[in-house]
This record gives structure tokens, C-alpha cells and sequence, in this order.
């Protein structure tokens, strides 16, 4: 069987690493020529919450020969077409691409290769690629979690990629894939994007008493939007996000929400928003295929996301530098 990661930066580069040192065999790709040369020359540097080195297989897209029976996909979304399409050449008949990107990416991939060569897998964890072969785990390692799945029926391919992944953490499959998606979707809505207006890190958002408040309003929206869709959200490393943080504008239940959040926050508080990082180079971040999914759902429903609107809002003003990137943003939300 022969796996790659296309796209391997930080957290590609950690997943292909901790696959490869714990006995499989993964070929990492990216587009990244400095970072191929790190890796093929030092192997991969896995720092901060974890410190290790090993040798990997690294090469850059136009290297790529012969075909693949999975291929996980961590490439920005914005691309996923013309990748997939790129990528069919190199996927085996009964191959699957396995997106491991946030939002809903599945109907973008699946629309070139196919449903029945589509698994996606929701990822719980966070870094940052530090560049020249190295990466930096901005999560707790044990809580290197993966719920993986499929939007479209069974799939053969779903044990083969479980056991791949299995060699870098703990990997539910899970049979409410769209409730895994929104679990997650949840979390990223509410950190990513408040992470990415404001540079602070998702801990730091949790522990900002304003930053806090409004990323607790824009997690019940999301959930109030899977409601009124029937979808029941998966839980998240245990938890029943919904049940902990679902609650009102007011109330002991709130209260109790509020507290939980910097606790919440602990195994990822050094994560800091991919977005961010697309915004601090100027390019156009992904909140439109973030919070934008719940902002579209919540219209074909005919109901208001005016939290997850802002965040679509302010990022483009701050990347269209018409918003100054900072913490002050919260305030606008209340």
C-alpha cells in the first residue's frame, strides 16, 4: 500500500513524522523547495510540544511517479479543484484522497475524484511550519486525535487509512461524519477566526475575558444552525461541546460555559490560526470556506449568523488592510 501527504507543512510534515517513526512508510509532498531540502537533508524536526528528528521521504509534486492508494490532502481548500485534478493522475482505481482540511471540504474533492474515492477526517490539533524541515506541534502530543469518515456510505479504504493514521494518535471512526465535521467546524469558526483578527493564540483568546464572551456566541450559533439542520454533533476528544457550551445570552449555564473555556483551551493553547498566517502575508484566508459554511447553511435555512458573517467581514477588511489586526476587534462583536 503507498500513502502521501500533499502538502506537507506543519501539520503534514508532524503527521508524516510520527507515521514514519512509528514503523509506516509515507511520502511527504509539498510545493515547499526549502523545506524539501530540510527535510531530505536533517529528515523531519519535530519541536515545541514535542522534540524529535527522523528521516522521511520528501520531494516536491513534480517528482511524483506512479500511483498512490491514499492520499491525505492538507493543502489550503481554496485549491482543492485544480489539485484534485492534479492528483487523479497518481490515485489509484480503488484509491481515496482523504482531506484533512477544516470546513466541509469533501463535495469540492469529491466533485473531481469521485464519492467513493472521498474520506475526510477532522483533526484536533495544531502547528506551525517552522520551515527548512521543521515543524512545530503547538498541541498536547496526547491529544493528537482523528475523527475520520465518510459523507457518502461505506468505504473500503476507511480501516486502511484508520491504521495509517493510528501510528500518529488516537483515530475514532466515526459513522456521524457530518457531526464530526460540525464539532470541529464549531471550534474553528469561533478560534481560528478570532485568533486570526486578533494574533493572539487560542489560549490567549479563551483567556481574554471579551474574546471569550464572543467566541462562545459564535460556537451557539453554529450549533443553534446544526439544529435547526438535524445534524446531532459528533463528540470532540470526549467531550459533548453542544451540552457544555450550549447555553443563552445570560444565566448560570453561561457562567459556567464562560469558566470552562480557558480549561477547554489547555492541550491547544499555543495554536495560532492558520489564517493568521495568511493574512499577515496578505493573502486571502479561508474563513469564507469556514465560517462561511455555517453562514450559507444558516441562509438556505433562512436564519441569521450574524457572528460568523463578522468574522468573514473583518478578516477580509484586515487582509484588504481597511481593519487593523488586533485584539480591539472583539469589541466590535458586542
Amino acid at each position: 500500500m503507498r500513502a502521501c501527504i500533499y502538502g506537507a507543512g506543519g501539520m503534514g510534515t508532524i503527521l508524516g513524522a510520527y507515521i514514519t517513526k512509528n514503523g509506516g512508510k509515507i511520502d511527504l509532498i509539498t510545493r515547499n523547495i526549502s523545506h524539501v531540502r530540510g527535510l531530505q537533508s536533517e529528515g523531519a524536526h519535530i519541536m515545541g510540544e514535542a522534540n524529535f528528528v527522523v528521516p522521511v521521504t520528501a520531494f516536491t509534486p513534480d517528482k511524483m511517479e506512479g500511483r498512490y492508494d491514499i492520499i491525505f490532502l492538507m493543502t489550503k481548500q481554496r485549491e482543492n479543484t485544480s489539485i484534485c485534478q492534479f492528483l487523479t493522475q497518481y490515485l489509484e482505481e480503488d484509491g481515496v484522497i482523504c482531506t484533512t482540511q477544516n470546513g466541509l471540504p469533501e463535495p469540492s474533492v469529491a466533485a473531481v475524484v469521485g464519492e467513493e474515492r472521498t474520506l475526510g477526517c477532522a483533526v484536533s490539533w495544531g502547528a506551525t511550519n517552522m520551515g527548512a524541515g521543521i515543524a512545530e506541534l503547538t498541541s498536547d502530543p496526547q491529544k493528537m486525535t482523528f475523527s475520520l469518515g465518510t459523507l457518502y456510505g461505506e468505504n473500503p479504504r476507511i480501516q486502511d487509512v484508520a491504521d495509517l493514521l493510528s501510528l500518529a494518535g488516537k483515530v475514532t471512526v466515526e459513522k456521524n461524519f457530518i457531526g464530526a465535521r460540525w464539532a470541529k467546524l464549531s471550534v474553528n469558526c469561533a478560534f481560528s477566526a478570532l485568533s486570526a483578527m486578533s494574533g493572539l493564540t487560542f489560549g490567549q483568546v479563551a483567556q481574554d475575558p471579551v474574546g471569550r464572551q464572543v467566541a462562545l456566541n459564535i460556537m451557539n450559533e453554529c450549533f443553534r444552525v446544526a439544529r435547526a439542520a438535524d445534524i446531532k454533533i459528533a463528540r470532540i476528544q470526549g467531550h459533548h461541546i453542544d451540552r457544555i457550551y450550549g447555553c443563552g445570552d445570560r444565566g448560570l449555564k453561561r457562567r459556567f460555559a464562560l469558566a470552562m473555556l480557558p480549561y477547554a483551551m489547555t492541550a491547544h493553547r499555543n495554536i495560532k490560526s492558520g489564517m493568521y498566517y495568511d493574512i499577515i502575508i496578505g493573502r486571502k484566508c479561508e474563513a469564507d470556506l469556514v465560517n462561511g459554511v455555517v453562514e450559507q447553511l444558516g441562509k438556505e435555512l433562512e436564519m441569521d449568523t450574524p457572528y460568523n458573517s463578522l468574522c468573514i467581514q473583518f478578516l477580509d477588511e484586515i487582509t484588504d488592510r481597511k481593519r487593523s489586526l488586533g485584539v480591539e476587534n472583539f469589541n466590535d462583536f458586542i
